[in-house]
């Protein structure tokens, strides 16, 4: 039996898809428990209208709102032998269930998960998709990699048998972003396996503007430095190069004036950040996109994680 976890909050549009992908998998024994973090839209009613009509669906009201709280609520209900995370913002192939029990029984590791294969409705999430998928946006990360197979840090989403959670404990609730991340890190440390099966297939939409992509990469890195005191051995150099690279950016004026050097790494950022958003298969407008979304993604990573670790040493 597996059961299937969902913090929603405000899914009105996405919702109902995601119900109809759980109810048409070919996995009989099932149950799925949406956590709401207090919605104003019609998500719940919409849950109540499907959950009305099946008796494996249930609603969970996580008053503490957050993703954390609401996956630690749900875990501690759940009566199969596997969990899996699904997010509201994703779509999935018809067999992600079926793929993943395959996958735990191919790999034999204690976590498993696919790729995050972002997509776009407009251009600018189009450039997010494409830039979250190259090394110059997300370095060495083996998540972002559609044909990455093998065991690696994390995975999207994820799937966990059940009872891992006995030895290694819960979701953190202080991680309000990268909560993911500390589990899986912890779980690795912890000499638990994960393992990545491209043919695990879903399908995530980014966001669609430059004040939410600004936001989300910020809180990503705010709560990165909290994850590396705790699991110091997880540590990469993608998560402390975006903060040298905002010093670097913010201190330019004053270096430029003691040495025209000082301005050689910014212009071989400048190469890469042509190379890379005009030599690829997008229209003309999502490469300019390009142009805004590295640096963004770059800056607001690196910026969060500058005062994350203000934070934690404080």
């Amino acid at each position: 039996m597996i059961s299937v976890i969902c913090p929603v909050l405000n899914e009105e549009k996405y919702i109902e898809q995601l119900l109809q992908s759980y109810q048409n998998s070919s996995v009989s024994e099932k149950e799925l428990f949406i956590i709401d973090g207090g919605s104003a839209d019609r998500t719940t009613e919409i849950v109540d209208e499907y959950k009305s009509r099946d008796s494996s669906i249930r609603l969970i009201h996580n008053e503490k709102k957050y993703v954390p709280f609401a996956l630690n609520l749900a875990i501690q209900l759940c009566n199969g032998d596997y969990i899996v995370r699904l997010d509201a913002h994703t779509t999935y192939a018809h067999d992600y269930f079926e793929r993943i029990l395959e996958a735990f029984d191919s790999s034999g590791a204690e976590i498993v998960g696919g790729p995050m294969r972002s997509i776009g409705v407009n251009n600018f999430q189009k450039a997010v998709a494409y830039s979250t998928s190259t090394q110059l946006g997300v370095g060495n990360s083996s998540f972002h990699y559609e044909d990455f197979i093998g065991y690696t840090d994390s995975v999207y989403l994820g799937a966990w048998k059940k009872e891992i959670f006995n030895s290694i404990g819960h979701f953190d609730e202080q991680m309000i972003r990268n909560q993911d991340d500390e589990f899986h890190y912890r779980a690795k440390s912890a000499g638990l396996r994960i393992y990545q099966d491209p043919k695990i297939v879903s399908y995530y939409y980014p966001r669609d503007s430059w004040r939410k992509l600004f936001s989300q990469y910020y809180q990503y890195g705010l709560y990165k430095p909290l994850v590396i005191r705790k699991i110091r051995s997880q540590v990469k150099p993608r998560h402390i190069v975006p903060a040298l690279f905002t010093v670097y950016s913010f201190t330019l004026p004053i270096g430029v004036m003691g040495s025209w050097a000082y301005g050689i790494p910014l212009m071989l950022y400048g190469m890469l950040l042509l190379k890379f958003s005009f030599i690829n298969q997008l229209n003309w407008r999502a490469k300019f996109y390009c142009l805004l979304v590295y640096p963004t993604l770059h800056i607001a990573y690196g910026a969060g994680f500058l005062r994350g670790l203000i934070q934690q040493v404080k």
